[in-house]
């Protein structure tokens, strides 16, 4: 019985070039606008919550409103400058996120797959080299290492 391939997909080099070519579009808008913050960074900035963009949201409706009110030390077009810049990138964020997810979530499947098969081809060197299949325990042998790497698959025959 065959292995059920969970997903049969392919990329022609064609498709490959264009994928490549259009991150690299994309690299090239970000370049010198975009930042990497270290992990310490991330945890001093943090995130903004749902509840802190509405009072972010707030502030912004009520310095447009009344800018008497807003401090001498607040520099209001910075302000909206990010303010509206925020805006702008935020949904390209969350379709990068969804294309990200979906090359993760593919390569999850082949990889499964490809594991699969290596499994079965395992099965059946160990066979084989049980048979005395020429060549057949080296590569049993070479296989039967990278298990004991790797207690996550347990080979029961082998405990």
């Amino acid at each position: 019985m065959a292995l059920e391939n969970i997903i049969p997909i392919s990329f022609s080099d064609h498709e490959l070039q264009q994928l490549s070519f259009g991150i690299n579009a994309i690299n090239k808008v970000l370049n010198g606008k975009t930042v990497t913050l270290s992990p310490e960074q991330r945890k001093q900035y943090g995130r903004i919550a749902n509840q802190n963009k509405q009072i972010v949201d707030c502030a912004k409706k009520h310095m447009e409103k009344q800018p008497k009110w807003i401090p001498n030390f607040l520099d209001k077009e910075e302000f909206d400058r990010d303010y509206y810049t925020r805006k702008q990138i935020d949904s390209e964020v969350e379709k990068l996120k969804q294309l990200t997810q979906q090359l993760i979530d593919t390569k999850m499947l082949l990889d499964y797959d490809n594991y699969s098969n290596a499994l079965s081809f395992y099965r059946m060197v160990r066979y084989l080299a049980g048979e005395n299949e020429p060549n057949a325990e080296e590569v049993y042998q070479e296989m039967k290492i990278l298990f004991g790497k790797n207690k996550t698959v347990t080979d029961e025959s082998e405990e």
